[in-house]
């Protein structure tokens, strides 16, 4: 399956913040979506999925295999969401429900979408917590989002993302609020996952570091409008704007590597040796 935007328009309460966004993930495919703060990377996403705020509207086309998704009434965008499409959010924190334990949300989600009995979706929240590398997962899906560290949160709410297998997974800047270790921890997963399920990516982030270890194709935001985009080893080594230059100089230095890697900016669409697109 593929996703295709097209001139992707975003406004709030008159006021354009996203204008006139177009690019394509095919099937498989790793694409970065990256700029500064207040670029409309959020936004973006947001209105792929319909979760922009009331007082956001959007115009263009969202494509998902074929079928147009922008504008969809709300209920059958939410039986996309999380069974074709998974999102993760920046701070899982604030995605979480404080008063449920979170073996119980992933648990939800999976019975939203494929109606188990609740001691089957109860199971299978422990094996997704497992699948994410969850320190002792019967135990921990008891617990509640407070009682969890931030890299134990984001590992909660990929597994939420991904519990029903989604075949595209919007990840928005999931690794911001986290050290470097946990950092590297949480994209090493998030590529082995994507390598183990087939699964496209849309990785948002400021960081072009960060960008070069998961995507291979970067797009990159302006003022809510495109200025470059292309292969991410081009986006390195000859940036056309101001922008990715910038971004450029503003990376952070990470001697972290997806294993079995020594690059990570494979060929467009395809998969390069030891990783998936």
């Amino acid at each position: 399956m593929s996703l295709e935007v097209q001139d992707l328009t975003v406004e709030i309460d008159g006021r354009r913040v996203v204008d006139g966004i177009s690019f394509s993930v095919p099937d498989g495919a790793r694409v970065g979506i990256i700029g500064e703060s207040g670029s409309g990377k959020s936004l973006t996403a947001l209105a792929i999925l319909g979760l922009l705020p009331d007082r956001a509207s959007s115009s263009g086309s969202v494509r998902w295999n074929g079928r147009e998704i922008l504008g969809l009434p709300d209920g059958e965008l939410a039986e996309l969401r999380g069974d074709e499409i998974g999102i993760v959010f920046q701070e899982p924190r604030t995605a979480l429900n404080p008063i449920r334990t979170v073996g119980r949300q992933i648990a939800e989600s999976i019975r939203i979408h494929e109606g188990p009995s609740k001691r089957d979706a109860a199971a299978r929240a422990v094996a997704e917590a497992s699948r994410v590398a969850l320190p002792d997962p019967e135990r921990i899906v008891g617990r509640y989002p407070h009682q969890l560290s931030g890299g134990q949160r984001q590992r909660v709410a990929i597994a939420m993302a991904l519990a029903c297998r989604p075949r595209l997974l919007i990840a928005d800047e999931p690794t911001t609020a986290l050290d470097v270790t946990i950092q590297a921890e949480i994209l090493e997963l998030l590529l082995s996952l994507a390598r183990d399920d087939g699964m496209s990516l849309v990785f948002i982030t400021h960081d072009l570091a960060v960008l070069s270890q998961i995507a291979s194709h970067g797009v990159v935001l302006e003022h809510g409008r495109v200025v470059e985009a292309g292969p991410v080893s081009q986006l390195l080594s000859a940036p056309t704007s101001v922008v990715t230059r910038e971004l450029l100089r503003d990376a952070t230095a990470t001697l972290w590597r997806p294993e079995g890697r020594s690059d990570a900016s494979g060929p467009w669409g395809e998969a390069s040796e030891g990783g998936a697109p």
